[in-house]
């Protein structure tokens, strides 16, 4: 039973709570703002361009951008817009991030640690801090439009996402990790 409101859960957090889709739908919700407030990644009166390829991240992104807008008075410009942006919102994820890291350090290209901050120049990332498995629940449980692709896999990326399954919440250790750097 959900956490809170002792309804049927869709999601299991790893300290074993479970949610249901309204109250998952909340915390994604309540999270991916305290994203964007906590790494001062949108100022009123802005405009945020974003690109939708109709996959399950970039559908997410607009929706979230959408909610942002309303609060915030943004304005979206979706690409490629001619439109002048001060910033481009990208949908990258814990999943993505946590990749790249281990594979900048394993090439030993340090340097490029730096562009995979949640906000680097004019690139912003608001769902930086969400794993592919809630990106895409949240998608599934607002019925967003979108086409499932199939991604392949790199070898670093299988024994990453090994090593979730065994010890859950690695990702989010290598982004802390990452973010205490950088901070």
């Amino acid at each position: 039973m959900c956490h809170l409101c002792e309804t049927k859960p869709v999601y299991q957090f790893t300290n074993k709570r479970k949610v249901c889709a309204k109250c998952f739908t909340h915390w994604f919700e309540k999270k991916s703002l305290y994203t964007i407030r906590k790494f001062e990644m949108i100022n009123q009166n802005e405009k945020i361009s974003y690109k939708n390829s109709k996959n399950f991240k970039d559908a997410v992104l607009e929706k979230i951008l959408k909610i942002v807008s309303e609060k915030a008075r943004i304005e979206l410009i979706k690409l490629p817009s001619k439109k002048g942006s001060h910033k481009t919102a990208v949908s990258t994820s814990s999943d993505d991030e946590a990749f790249e890291i281990i594979n900048i350090i394993i090439n030993k290209k340090s340097k490029k640690l730096e562009t995979l901050k949640p906000k680097f120049k004019k690139i912003i990332k608001p769902l930086y801090l969400f794993l592919d498995c809630e990106i895409e629940l949240y998608a599934k449980i607002n019925k967003l439009k979108y086409k499932p692709q199939k991604k392949k896999e790199t070898d670093l990326q299988k024994f990453i996402n090994e090593l979730e399954i065994k010890h859950p919440e690695i990702k989010h250790s290598i982004i802390n990790g990452y973010l205490e750097l950088y901070n």
